[in-house]
């Protein structure tokens, strides 16, 4: 007899770090059903995703000997058929929780053994696996294989069922042999929200209603919050994987830019700088035009790191001058970032140019990730070159840049009015654009 409440999981216990040679490892009870679960790291993808610098993940499950009252065979050459369904929907599911292109080219192999069974194993063997890939990511970013997780969201798997006329949560073999139908169901928590992944649900012995369906789901995403709760639980400091920023590094050593920046990218990524992912040196600006010079100094900093990188190639533009300094402007006086020398360059320069002496900042953004086209988003700012410098803030050529919309100088305006107006925010704005709609278009 089943003493559970219908609303009910069985008693659950998830031991992580199960076996000591996998990367990542899991041992999931749910009442009389065991599962271990085992991630391993493999350098290479399949043949469909070479070259792409996306990487895999796969799964695998089968049923040892005596894990049933009547030994179950071993898998001979031919796979037990239910056994590759069951790796497909597990392979799947946790898929469904990660984002590839931070893996690089490797594949990543979990492997579901059931050592006991009795109802329930291809969702334990889901939420125990998701167990198990975390904790292999956790080993890789901290052996410096991984910059960022690709664990992008939590993923966790239960069942559900009409036994008796009445809906019950996590059936085991007793209940599921003589159930009306029954019902498994994926989910997974991304940003705060859940949402499902997989519903695979059967009439075995009669059709279910609508009413009967929305109870049945209502029922497995009760018990997927207690999961996914104890999946955190087990996973301890290793559960930091899960929904982790991407780290962004920036092609600059400029502290002004670099603050700019994160402030303009708010909470989307982990923004952190040259420096504190010890790269010193900088990519040579070969291109004619800031789009140019931005693809090449983000390309380089991804392939030295691993990890997305960002480069802005910003500069003045000063009608009177024909466009100058445009792409030289760090090094307009011939030696990079001696901002004071290059002012007074400039003063000298447009000495006989009478007002307006009309300028522009522009600014070209190259965002480049593994395994992902390169994005790029172009701003500009219109305003005039004073005849003398004006205001403490800012850097480069900002003291001698006034902007009719903030009247003031760039110097002389704080950082938050600033950025509203600024070139690099105005493309940091369209850059932030472009990544929503790529969101969506890829429904993350």
């Amino acid at each position: 007899m089943n003493e559970r409440a219908l609303d009910e999981l069985r008693p659950l216990e998830i031991r992580a770090g199960y076996t000591e040679m996998a990367p990542g490892s899991a041992l999931i009870t749910a009442g009389r059903t065991r599962v271990v679960c085992t991630a391993s790291v493999e350098e290479g993808v399949p043949p469909f995703l070479r070259g792409t610098g996306r990487g895999w993940l796969t799964a695998e499950y089968g049923m040892l000997p005596g894990s049933t009252p009547t030994r179950k065979p071993r898998d001979g050459i031919k796979r037990d058929g239910r056994g590759v369904e069951i790796g497909r929907l597990i392979g799947r599911s946790l898929r469904a929780a990660c984002d590839l292109s931070r893996l690089g080219e490797r594949t990543v192999t979990i492997d579901c053994d059931v050592l006991q069974a009795d109802g329930g194993t291809r969702t334990a063997a889901v939420t125990g696996g998701f167990v198990a890939l975390c904790l292999a990511v956790d080993r890789l970013m901290k052996d410096g294989v991984l910059a960022d997780s690709p664990v992008v969201g939590q993923v966790a798997a239960v069942s559900a069922g009409i036994v008796g006329g009445e809906c019950a949560l996590d059936l085991d073999y007793s209940q599921d042999s003589r159930a009306e139908a029954d019902m498994n169901v994926v989910m997974e928590l991304r940003r705060g929200r859940l949402g499902f992944v997989e519903v695979q649900g059967t009439g075995e012995r009669r059709a279910y209603s609508r009413e009967e369906l929305d109870k049945l789901l209502a029922l497995a995403e009760h018990g997927i919050g207690t999961l996914m709760r104890a999946q955190i639980d087990a996973l301890g400091d290793a559960a930091h994987v899960i929904g982790k920023k991407p780290k962004l590094v920036i092609a600059s050593n400029n502290f002004g830019k670099i603050k700019e920046l994160r402030a303009l990218l708010r909470d989307r990524f982990d923004v952190v700088s040259m420096r504190e992912m010890g790269v010193t040196s900088d990519a040579e600006e070969t291109g004619e035009t800031f789009e140019e010079n931005a693809r090449i100094k983000a390309e380089a900093l991804m392939q030295l790191t691993g990890c997305a990188a960002l480069a802005d190639d910003s500069g003045l533009i000063v009608d009177h001058l024909n466009g100058r300094p445009g792409v030289h402007s760090a090094r307009y006086a011939g030696v990079h970032g001696d901002d004071e020398a290059n002012n007074r360059l400039l003063l000298k320069d447009l000495e006989s140019v009478p007002e307006p002496r009309t300028a522009r900042f522009a600014s070209a953004i190259a965002l480049v990730r593994p395994g992902r086209a390169p994005i790029a988003a172009f701003g500009t700012c219109e305003g005039e070159i004073l005849h003398a410098p004006r205001g403490d803030g800012g850097f480069g050529y900002d003291p001698l840049f006034y902007s009719p919309e903030l009247r003031a100088t760039f110097a002389e305006a704080d950082a938050d009015a600033k950025n509203r107006v600024s070139h690099r925010a105005r493309a940091i704005e369209r850059l932030l654009k472009l990544l929503e709609a790529e969101t969506k278009d890829m429904g993350l």
